[in-house]
C-alpha cells in the first residue's frame, strides 16, 4: 500500500511540473487582474493599458477607434499618457508583448476578456531589429508572430505598459 501511495505522489508531482513547464495557453486568465483601464500582469510584474491607443475604457470594454502611429509619433502619446494616467508608461519590449499572445485564441491572438476589441494587426515594440537596425520589432495579434521588418514610417497600433 505504501508503494502505491509513493508512486501516486510521484506521478502527481511530475504531472504538476509538466503542466507548469508547458504552460499550454500562453495567456492564463488568472495571471491578470483587471483594474478597469489597466490590467495587472502578475507574471511579468507589469501594468498594461487595457485598450490600445486611441480607444478608451468605458462600461467594461474598449470603445472608439484604435489609431495607428508612426514610430516617431509615439513619444508624444507616451508623454500624454504619463500626464493623464500618471506613472511611467512606455512601449513594451518585444518579449513582454509576445507573452500576452494567446496561441489558442481564434481570430485575434489575445485574450478578448482581458484585452477587449484589440485589432488583429501589428503592434509596435520598443526594440530595433539588431540585424536590420532600420527596422523595428512588432507583434502581430492576427498571426501571433513577431516581425522585425517594419520601418518607423509605417504606422502600427500601440499598447502601452508600465513597470509595477
Amino acid at each position: 500500500m505504501l508503494f502505491f501511495k509513493t508512486v501516486l505522489q510521484n506521478i502527481c508531482a511530475l504531472l504538476i511540473l509538466f503542466l507548469i513547464s508547458n504552460n499550454f495557453n500562453s495567456v492564463w486568465a488568472n495571471n491578470f487582474v483587471s483594474r478597469g483601464h489597466y490590467v495587472i500582469d502578475l507574471t511579468q510584474k507589469l501594468e498594461w493599458l487595457t485598450c490600445p491607443v486611441g480607444m478608451v475604457w468605458e462600461q467594461k470594454t474598449c470603445v472608439g477607434n484604435p489609431i495607428k502611429l508612426k514610430f516617431d509619433d509615439i513619444d508624444a502619446v507616451i508623454l500624454q499618457a504619463n500626464e493623464q494616467l500618471k506613472g511611467q508608461w512606455r512601449l513594451p519590449k518585444r518579449v513582454e508583448l509576445e507573452k500576452i499572445i494567446c496561441a489558442n485564441c481564434e481570430k485575434v491572438k489575445i485574450n478578448k476578456d482581458i484585452f477587449p476589441n484589440t485589432p488583429p494587426e501589428s503592434f509596435w515594440t520598443s526594440e530595433k531589429n539588431p540585424w536590420q537596425p532600420k527596422f523595428m520589432w512588432t507583434v502581430n495579434f492576427y498571426t501571433g508572430y513577431t516581425f522585425g521588418r517594419f520601418p518607423g514610417f509605417i504606422p502600427n497600433y500601440v499598447r502601452l505598459v508600465r513597470d509595477r
